[in-house]
């Protein structure tokens, strides 16, 4: 499903040069749900801009569907991006003038998918992610939580093989931190979608099937789960947690123009 072979990462500055991802290799198997976890500097931003397609590596290959996107054309990556990637973000990136519908319709737009089936899809997503009751809001009238499901309604909207998570639960409570990844493990196992979700919380990462960790931008672990939440994971969870400063978060451009 998702190759990450060789992978490594390099920065410039002037005449610095930066390594922030050492030999990466893991592979992700269709219909896992996945936490990539590590602290601030760990290069787990870049390495999920790069599996994103957002970024070039320096050196190595990503493979999603058996496609090498390091190989694709600016044009072809966005084409890719549009059927292949959905993404969540931690500041959800709703826009404002737009209803709760319409944002989640608004990939559709951009395939020229009709109106009736665009109406069709977004309404049955916000269904399954219980805001079937808010369609015709704004964003603004939402909780942080409400505002977080319409961002995963939408990143589900193209039927993507793949999505991307990241730190979607770090503007969040903790009860509603609790009902976003139950969400996100309900859709993973009713729909079959891969997750891969990029965190810096050990308490995340316990319940998903399987946790890669970085350091120091290395694979430091990767461990699966056989039942229940993720032993090493939440075995981090038990320690005292850094004190850590926010990544930046990942941002898509917001397209503006006439309503869906």
């Amino acid at each position: 499903m998702l190759e990450v072979s060789g992978l490594s990462h390099t920065f410039l500055s002037g005449t610095e040069q930066s390594q922030v991802l050492k030999n990466i290799n893991f592979t992700v198997n269709k219909g896992e749900i996945v936490a990539l976890l590590g602290s601030s500097g760990s290069g787990k931003s870049t390495l999920l801009n790069l599996m994103a397609g957002l970024m070039k590596p320096t050196e190595g290959s990503i493979l999603i569907d058996g496609q090498p996107i390091e190989r694709m054309s600016e044009n072809k990556l966005a084409e890719f991006r549009r059927h292949h990637i959905g993404f969540i973000f931690q500041s959800y990136e709703l826009i404002s003038h737009l209803t709760v519908r319409e944002n989640v319709e608004l990939p559709l737009v951009f395939q020229s998918v009709k109106p009736s089936e665009r109406r069709e899809r977004a309404m049955s997503l916000l269904t399954q992610v219980g805001l079937a009751e808010k369609t015709e809001l704004f964003p603004s009238q939402l909780s942080g939580g409400q505002q977080q499901r319409v961002s995963i309604a939408r990143s589900l909207i193209t039927r993507p093989p793949v999505v991307f998570a990241d730190e979607p639960t770090g503007n969040l409570d903790t009860k509603t931190e609790k009902e976003i990844i139950d969400l996100l493990l309900e859709l993973n196992r009713t729909l079959q979608l891969t997750f891969i979700i990029v965190t810096h919380e050990s308490e995340v990462a316990a319940r998903t099937q399987r946790v890669i960790q970085l350091k120091d931008g290395r694979l430091a672990e990767d461990s699966d789960y056989l039942h229940g939440e993720n032993e090493t994971a939440a075995a981090l969870a038990d320690e005292a947690p850094p004190a850590l400063a926010p990544e930046t978060a990942l941002h898509a451009g917001q397209a503006g123009g006439e309503r869906p």
